[in-house]
């Protein structure tokens, strides 16, 4: 890459490159943005954020756009978020969410909304959750998580059901429960055998899900699977 980051996102556009924003490095939160490009391997600079944000949070929308939200400026815990054109380069600001937050999770769901979820807001781990609609640039809180929530997995089931599991409360949770987008309300589901915080997770192509890794006082090899017919 051209810049030294850390705590920074990346996500894949429409047309297979990717896109690498924000983070840190050693003189501070960063608000620069490039582009990788697989067809040749290298690294573009391309529009640079407003706002310098590290600890953020990335969807890469079906309009192919890019948002990105929330994060942490060194200063205050963002509540801002921001809209990237790929065919402009360009970030434009848009409705800020209702709570500040980093270290959160979002996800794109199958009706083209983005789920937002838990996080800290620079006095506690929360349990809130809101829903950008891309059409109408607007946020609506949603019903809670049944846990505060930091440093978990958040995936998008074949069912377009959401499921979070993990993270850490205090202490580290082996805690998952699903949200309905139909209903926006969360339903606990099956603990996971160990309990994990900053662990991985990916949807496989049998719609099952891998969690792999994470610490809970020891750093973790072990991986496990969640199988969404085990609830009714």
């Amino acid at each position: 890459m051209n810049c030294e980051r850390e705590d920074h996102t990346s996500c894949v556009l429409t047309d297979g490159k990717v896109l690498v924003a924000g983070g840190r490095n050693d003189s501070g939160p960063l608000n620069t943005v490039e582009l990788y490009d697989p067809s040749t391997g290298f690294w573009t600079m391309t529009g640079s954020m407003n706002i310098a944000r590290a600890e953020h949070a990335v969807s890469a929308l079906t309009n192919g756009k890019v948002l990105v939200t929330g994060g942490d400026n060194n200063i205050d815990i963002l509540n801002s978020t921001e809209l990237y054109d790929p065919s402009t380069a360009t970030w434009t600001m848009t409705s800020s969410m209702n709570t500040a937050r980093k270290e959160h999770t979002a996800s794109v769901l199958t009706n083209g909304k983005i789920l937002v979820t838990g996080g800290y807001d620079g006095t506690d781990y929360i349990k809130s959750a809101e829903l950008y609609d891309p059409l109408t640039d607007t946020w609506t809180d949603t019903s809670d998580m049944n846990y505060q929530r930091v440093g978990y997995i958040q995936s998008v089931l074949t069912n377009g059901k959401v499921l979070v599991a993990g993270g850490l409360d205090d202490t580290h949770l082996n805690s998952a429960e699903l949200y309905d987008p139909s209903t926006q309300t969360w339903t606990i589901t099956n603990n996971m055998t160990h309990a994990r915080w900053t662990p991985t997770a990916s949807v496989l192509t049998n719609g099952k899900v891998l969690v792999v890794g994470g610490s809970n006082g020891k750093i973790l090899n072990s991986t496990e699977l969640y199988e969404s017919f085990q609830i009714n």
